[in-house]
């Protein structure tokens, strides 16, 4: 690990927390009912919303009203994306005329985005049409967002509440998360965004000329369509000369930012945020960076304030950091080694420069191997999925870093909302360990730990690790799991576990080399998108309807501190051993052997 990845782990860590904190002030203020401080004149705007929508924002839930209100949103929001794929062909702003987008893509897209994971199985620039992007896509990165947000707010007021049989109004919180901060922040960060070279316009995609002539040979395709073959059964190729080369074009600018913000990850283009209309410098890709974890983290300070204890707060964002540092060290320095490989072609792997180089393979020459390998980790920390480098060209042990951030549950910053409530369950469990040891019932923020808590803790860490190992073992025992398969061996399995990891854990980066756009990867990874995202809500809902229904005890002489050093350090055992040890025995068999047998060719 260099100095410059040093320096830029650093940079990026302290403006983050310059950022976050007064950030996280702010929400711990949006999570209560009334104005904001300076945005009174605001409030004449959600309340028409309320009005118009016939709901009183007065009404407080119990847990399973809160449950149902946000899953019945959801699959609206669900079935709305869905339909617009359908019929994107016959609808407005579709200035290429794309044709309508099969079932079963549209199925796993209209999932993906409404679960807040945004995996992509189509190229966007060649199937979605200007009104599906910003209507249906941009519409549920915003409101995927807000609800990881309610939940998270639910969940606090569990820990804040006494003897109370409501956790707050789901229709309240997605509306003050959407309307005071999602959207502002979003239009700032577009406005920046263009500033920097990223496009927002409505245009045509642009036909120009090349300044040299491009020659390139492809299948040749026989009158039903179907390629042509030779009497050995080999394609038979054409060469074909082109003058032209198409630009696409679109509404991107406004898409990036709530893909960044809001943790989403779904790109305008097929490259994502490697694509220089949608990231085109090292300070975008810089704040691009700093967008994805800015939200998470203030949500830390944010619930800190709420619980009447900043320590606490800090503690959860110590044990998140603590991890990403790990990780992200152990990712820059895999990139910026060699191939063991060059060796055996006979190339001195002593020459400083071959050293200095590092793995450039599917890296962009604009942001270099530190920037990339910092983006990797930040993006599958958090449930991004965004990404400006090609994952599956990392170093074994390089692929496995952004592999096993998504398998600790996202919970390192994670996703906007999702990354707290997804590390507060963590923090449940380990106040149960830690009261198992010394004898005594645990209590986190003077609320006991019972059997009923616990049972759903267990189920909301259990779920992922299900839907990930079940859905690999499936995918690599049926023919047409293994057909989507570009990589022999080790590689394929790992892109397989990768693919299930990132839609389980609504993370939504691709290992890539996997060809996903199948009937069997849309409705299988569909299942797993939809279950890691509400089968986990439901079960912290439930938390967050029994904390609030307890009183609020006060420490004592025998309570645990749960804001130190130790406290910090068994949430952070807890994370590791929890949630990364169902994974050893896959993880084994994909890129540690992988690793390995660099060394062995």
């Amino acid at each position: 690990m260099n100095s410059q990845s040093i320096m830029l782990l650093v940079a990026f860590l302290a403006v983050l927390l310059v950022l976050a904190y007064p950030l996280g002030l702010y929400l711990a203020k949006l999570g209560e009912s009334g104005a904001l401080p300076g945005l009174r004149w605001m409030n004449k705007i959600e309340n028409g919303i309320y009005r118009l929508c016939g709901i009183d924002p007065q009404a407080a839930m119990s847990w399973k009203t809160y449950a149902i209100a946000l899953l019945v949103f959801n699959t609206l929001g669900a079935l709305t994306v869905y339909a617009m794929q359908r019929m994107q062909q016959w609808l407005p702003l579709n200035p290429q005329g794309f044709p309508n987008i099969s079932p079963d893509s549209s199925f796993n897209t209209a999932v993906s985005f409404v679960s807040n994971t945004n995996w992509q199985g189509y190229s966007g620039e060649a199937a979605m049409s200007y009104l599906t992007q910003m209507l249906a896509l941009t519409g549920q990165n915003f409101f995927s967002a807000a609800t990881g947000i309610a939940v998270a707010f639910a969940l606090i007021r569990g820990f804040t509440s006494r003897s109370a049989r409501t956790i707050g109004n789901f229709w309240v919180d997605i509306t003050r998360s959407t309307i005071y901060l999602l959207l502002p922040l979003s239009v700032l960060f577009a406005i920046v965004l263009m500033g920097q070279g990223v496009i927002q316009n409505f245009s045509a995609y642009k036909e120009v000329s090349l300044i040299d002539a491009v020659t390139y040979q492809q299948p040749k395709n026989g009158p039903d369509g179907q390629p042509l073959l030779d009497a050995k059964g080999a394609p038979v190729l054409e060469t074909l000369t082109t003058k032209t080369q198409t630009i696409a074009m679109g509404p991107v600018a406004s898409q990036e930012a709530i893909k960044m913000l809001g943790t989403n990850g779904g790109g305008f283009f097929n490259a994502n945020s490697a694509h220089p209309f949608e990231n085109p410098t090292p300070l975008s890709n810089f704040l691009q960076m700093l967008a994805i974890f800015l939200i998470p983290a203030g949500l830390c300070f944010a619930f800190g304030k709420m619980v009447g204890d900043m320590r606490q707060g800090w503690a959860v964002i110590g044990a998140m950091t603590v991890i990403f540092v790990l990780a992200t060290a152990l990712v820059m320095i895999a990139e910026q080694q060699s191939h063991p490989g060059l060796a055996a072609l006979g190339v001195d792997q002593s020459n400083s420069l071959l050293q200095a180089g590092g793995n450039m393979e599917g890296k962009e020459t604009r942001f270099g191997i530190s920037a990339s390998a910092l983006f990797a980790a930040v993006t599958t920390a958090a449930s991004c999925g965004a990404v400006n480098a090609m994952h599956d060209s990392f170093m074994p042990l390089g692929g496995m870093v952004p592999l096993v951030l998504m398998q600790f549950g996202e919970v390192i910053f994670g996703g906007v909302g999702s990354g707290l409530y997804g590390m507060l369950v963590f923090a449940i469990l380990a106040v149960f360990i830690a009261g198992l040891m010394i004898g005594r019932t645990p209590e986190y923020l003077g609320k006991k730990i019972q059997s009923f808590d616990m049972k759903m803790v267990s189920i909301a860490i259990l779920v992922t690790p299900v839907l990930v190992l079940t859905g690999t073992a499936i995918a690599v025992m049926l023919e047409p799991g293994k057909a989507g398969i570009a990589n022999p061996g080790a590689h394929g399995f790992s892109e397989i576990l990768y693919a299930f990891s990132s839609a389980a854990n609504n993370n939504g980066s691709a290992f890539g080399g996997l060809s996903a756009n199948t009937p069997f990867y849309n409705i299988a990874l569909a299942i797993a998108m939809w279950f890691g995202r509400f089968a986990l809500i439901v079960p912290i809902l439930a938390v967050a309807g029994s904390l609030a229904a307890k009183q609020r005890l006060e420490p004592t002489a025998g309570t645990m501190p749960t804001h130190g050093p130790m406290f910090v350090a068994l949430l952070i055992g807890t994370v590791v051993l929890v949630g990364v040890l169902n994974y050893v025995p896959a993880l084994a068999l994909g890129p540690v052997v992988e690793h390995l047998q660099l060394f062995t060719r």
